[in-house]
Order: C-alpha cells, then structure tokens, then sequence
C-alpha cells in the first residue's frame, strides 16, 4: 500500500500480519528500502505481530522530493505515518539509520504511542568525531572520502559498500546474490537523497535525544560491525540508556539482520514478548 493523503510526501508502505496484533516499525537503513527487512517480516508475523515497513522519502518507491533528509523532518515522516494509522502501543525498531529517526521522533513527538524501541546497528549516539566526541566512530576525513566516493561513481561505491556492509573479518556473510539484491535497493536511492541523507547520519547528535528514552530498549549489534562500530555506536548508545538491555551478536556485520537473521530475530522477538 501507500500512504498518500496524510504526508508531505507519498511514502511506499506495506503491512503484514493481522490487523489486531501489535504494531512493530520497521525502519531501514541508508541507503535501502524497507525490502531490507524480508528475513524480519515472516517471523515477527508468525509471532502475531502487525508489521509495518516503509521505504524512506528519497528511497525505495517512496517519492523523491529534493529536501527534507535532515532528521526533524524524517521523524515527522514516521509521525505522520504512526498518526495517520493511529498506531498506538507500538514498537520502533530503528536500523543503522533508522536509530536516528527512532531518537529524533522520541525528542520531537513523545512516547504516548510507543511501547518500547529497538536501535539495531545504530548510528546513535553521535557518529562524527570531534573536540567533544572523541569516541564517535567516523573522521571528518573518512566521511569526506564517503561522499566523494559516491558522487564520483555511484556503482562502485555500492559495491564496495554492500560488501563492507555484509562482511566480517574480511568475509561476506551472505550469498552473492543476497549482496547483489541489496545493491538494486541502493541503486533505487535518489543521488541527491542518498547524499543528504549519508550527511544527515554522520553529523547528527542524537545525545541529548537518547537521554529522554524512557520505554523499554533494545540495542542489538554485531560485534564485528565495521561501518558502525559497536564500541563507538551501540555501547554508548547503552550508555545514555541506562535502563536498555543490550543484544551483541557474534561474529556479525553492520547487516546482521541479514546475515545473522535467526539469531538478530531471536534477540528481537523475545525482547517483543518480554
């Protein structure tokens, strides 16, 4: 389906699963789809949940208008989205990305409709190093060289990426023609999009955000993550929930949902029934 009516900008959605159960969000990573999320929807629909993906503004089949790819603006999309549905008790599960929109809309909107939150591979809190960020996970320099990279040729910068994306230890964890799926997700990304959107989540500080996290969380990483490094990302984003609980897989990349889809779903579903 697409929700058209009730946004600034048509985004591509889809639901599965009965229409009673409890609302999980889905919220993918840069620069995908929610078509990333296949190895999460039949399992969380088995476990009789109402499952929502979306394909953010900019990507997927969502529309592709030239602004609107900083944060406040993509957490008012998932607002809109949650209010035009009237979602409530939902769970926000925020990948890479995704954890940022997941931060920003609990600053921005509350937690009255939410009943508890996932940062899966997540960009919080505060990817960018600097004076006052010394842990953050990415140099001024490497996010110069990322940019470049992209605007200088697009396909090989995703494939590079993909692989990057899916590997650990200097080996891919998916098959080759899973890799080769993701990159026609990354290639439905609006060039404009993708490079205000890979700014957005490598200059964003989501700390004062994490600190009004109240509901229940989940950080769920891979500890071989070499695009968001869990020491630099999730243990910190641990840190400023304290309440969280935290889920570190083995041996699995930044797409661990992927990857290491039974164990990134088994991690997530018992959290969901808790």
């Amino acid at each position: 389906m697409t929700l058209e009516k009730f946004m600034s900008v048509k985004l591509h959605v889809e639901t599965a699963g009965p229409a009673e159960g409890r609302p999980v969000i889905l919220i993918h990573g840069w620069p995908l789809s929610g078509k990333a999320w296949e190895h999460q929807v039949p399992a969380l629909v088995d476990e009789g949940f109402r499952v929502i993906t979306y394909d953010r503004r900019g990507f997927g089949q969502s529309d592709k208008p030239e602004g609107g790819y900083d944060y406040d603006t993509l957490a008012q999309d998932l607002s809109d989205l949650i209010e035009a549905h009237d979602l409530k008790d939902v769970t926000l599960v925020g990948f890479s990305m995704g954890g940022g929109e997941v931060a920003r809309y609990i600053r921005n909107h509350g937690e009255d409709r939410l009943r508890s939150v996932v940062f899966a591979s997540s960009v919080t809190p505060f990817m960018l190093r600097s004076g006052d960020n010394l842990q953050g996970p990415l140099t001024e320099e490497a996010a110069q060289e990322m940019e470049s990279a992209l605007r200088k040729d697009r396909a090989a910068f995703f494939d590079q990426f993909s692989r990057d994306f899916f590997s650990a230890d200097g080996e891919l964890k998916v098959s080759e023609e899973e890799r080769q799926e993701a990159i026609a997700l990354c290639e439905q990304s609006d060039p404009s999009a993708a490079l205000q959107c890979m700014a957005a989540f490598g200059t964003t500080d989501f700390r004062d955000d994490l600190e009004k996290v109240t509901v229940p969380t989940l950080v769920l990483h891979g500890d071989a993550d070499g695009i968001v490094p869990f020491v630099g990302s999730g243990a910190r984003t641990g840190t400023h929930i304290k309440h969280s609980t935290t889920a570190l897989i083995e041996g699995a990349p930044h797409g661990v949902n992927a990857s290491h889809a039974n164990a990134f779903n088994a991690s997530l579903i018992r959290f969901l029934n808790d």
